[in-house]
């Protein structure tokens, strides 16, 4: 047999083997050039759509820039695989189902809305797959119970927001009475007891406590309420159209009260719903692109600019927090992913904890998780903005 008939017989034998393994049902040894699968379920669609398109875009730029250095685990690149779960619980289920149980995605990005999140948890604590949210803050999305918990975040937590609205208010506004009107949701809940709890500590009462729903197109009744209760700020917690139908009914009123808001107005279309008056609204993010930017921050923004023909400066990173708490998460996981040495989901979980040390995009991450803590962003990593001319803005900057 000639040299060049037994590479055939070779490459003959292989192709067999690999029938046989198919036929019998066996799984074939991973290549090392296999992908790694990473989910993403957000809203891609509706009012939210464009936090929901930050969140990819983050992810993307991350995931290219892992793959062009070489991905992980001796070469495996990563591959990103998106569903839109519309920011309805339902769809959500079924999105994140289809990516861990059919695509099966080594790890599942998603839940931008907290309510979202909180449906997707259990099945990826049952299916042993890491969950990373990058948006959702609700507590209890982390904070779940679980034992071994394979949830983590890189986002704002209610709980520690609850407490920077708090200061903030104090320090800017001499806020001694607020008044807290809160979406009627789990996310609502959440921020509910968070807020209680900060008050507390500070021996503040609040002026009342007042709920709206997503759809409501006039919220004059609980804020009249909480006008004539003496309020003198008002703790704003909704995503964009809610929160855009608070605006328009303090206008409606002809109250000029001071706003507080978590950051659900960055996630889509809230100074055009809102109108001019969106500007009076200071919500909390974790990342600016403007201003001094670190090497990491001048890196992802001449990528973004490269890659998106929309993005010409810091302008139209909207809203920017999607973009850096996506990418920062998506930079931790490949950490874990290379610590643990596989895409097991177990092992992975374990990576988390191993992390030492990274410099990202919002900080430079020192042991950001452990069993206890999968939250890695804390109170000392928030920036106060507001609205100006339809983009988001550090407080106090003019363009």
């Amino acid at each position: 047999m000639t040299r060049i008939d037994k590479a055939a017989w070779r490459r003959r034998s292989v192709l067999k083997l690999g029938a046989f393994a198919i036929g019998a049902g066996l799984a074939l040894p991973a290549l090392a050039a296999d992908p790694i699968k990473i989910g993403l379920t957000t809203a891609l669609s509706g009012q939210s759509a464009r936090a929901g398109e930050a969140i990819t875009r983050g992810l993307t730029i991350a995931v290219e820039e892992l793959n062009a250095n070489g991905g992980v685990l001796g070469g495996r690149k990563f591959e990103l695989i998106r569903r839109d779960d519309e920011a309805t619980p339902a769809k959500g289920v079924i999105a994140a189902r289809e990516l861990v149980f059919k695509e099966k995605v080594a790890v599942l990005f998603g839940g931008l809305d907290t309510p979202v999140s909180l449906a997707i948890v259990p099945i990826m604590n049952q299916a042993k797959v890491p969950f990373i949210g990058p948006w959702a803050a609700g507590t209890p999305i982390t904070k779940n119970g679980a034992n071994p918990n394979y949830v983590f975040r890189v986002s704002a937590v209610d709980e520690i927001v609850d407490k920077a609205m708090l200061q903030y208010a104090q320090k800017n506004f001499n806020t001694k009475k607020p008044g807290l009107i809160l979406i009627n949701n789990p996310w609502g809940e959440s921020n509910e007891k968070g807020l209680r709890a900060a008050m507390a500590a500070k021996d503040v009462k609040p002026a009342g406590i007042e709920k709206f729903e997503s759809n409501d197109i006039d919220v004059v009744p609980q804020l009249t309420r909480l006008k004539e209760a003496g309020a003198d700020t008002l703790f704003m917690v909704g995503n964009v159209g809610p929160s855009a139908q608070v605006v328009k009914s303090l206008d409606r009123m002809g109250w000029d009260v001071p706003i507080v808001s978590h950051w659900g107005p960055a996630g889509g279309r809230f100074s055009e719903l809102a109108g001019p008056n969106a500007k009076k609204v200071h919500f909390v993010q974790t990342y600016s692109f403007f201003g001094k930017q670190t090497p990491v921050g001048e890196k992802v923004m001449k990528a973004l600019m490269a890659k998106y023909s929309d993005i010409k400066g810091p302008d139209d990173v909207t809203p920017a927090v999607g973009v850096a708490n996506a990418y920062d998460a998506m930079m931790l996981v490949a950490q874990a992913i290379q610590i643990a040495g596989s895409t097991d989901g177990d092992a992975i979980r374990q990576g988390f904890y191993k992390i030492d040390k990274y410099e990202g995009l919002i900080k430079t991450y020192v042991k950001p998780f452990s069993p206890k803590v999968h939250d890695a962003i804390t109170e000392n990593d928030y920036v106060w903005t507001q609205f100006i001319d339809g983009k988001i803005l550090p407080v106090g900057m003019v363009k």
